[in-house]
């Protein structure tokens, strides 16, 4: 089964109020199995004109199990703290390579 990833640009305008949301999602992402790779942190564009403000990435043992983290009660709880604290947030899931054994 092929992991899966959720990668996450975004711009926030509310540091202060982002800060609930980054409180609350841990929990709902270990619930399904997730664990952060990347939160903020630096980054620089190597090619083309993809300039984020910041980028999270975690990883999922499966696109199910992403896709079931997004629609937790859990998660939506989240969202609803994050709601007006950023300019966008733009998240897709992406299916890994499968592990060969």
């Amino acid at each position: 089964m092929a992991e899966a990833y959720v990668v996450v640009d975004m711009k926030i305008t509310d540091p202060e109020q982002y800060k609930a949301y980054m409180a609350a999602a841990p929990a709902a992402v270990a619930a399904f199995g997730g664990e952060y790779l990347v939160r903020g942190g630096r980054h620089e564009t190597l090619e083309g004109d993809w300039h984020p403000a910041r980028i999270a990435m975690l990883r999922f043992p499966s696109l199910e199990q992403a896709k079931a983290f997004y629609d937790s009660e859990n998660y939506r709880a989240a969202r609803a703290l994050r709601a007006g604290t950023t300019e966008y947030f733009n998240m897709i899931v992406v299916e890994g390579v499968p592990r060969s054994t």
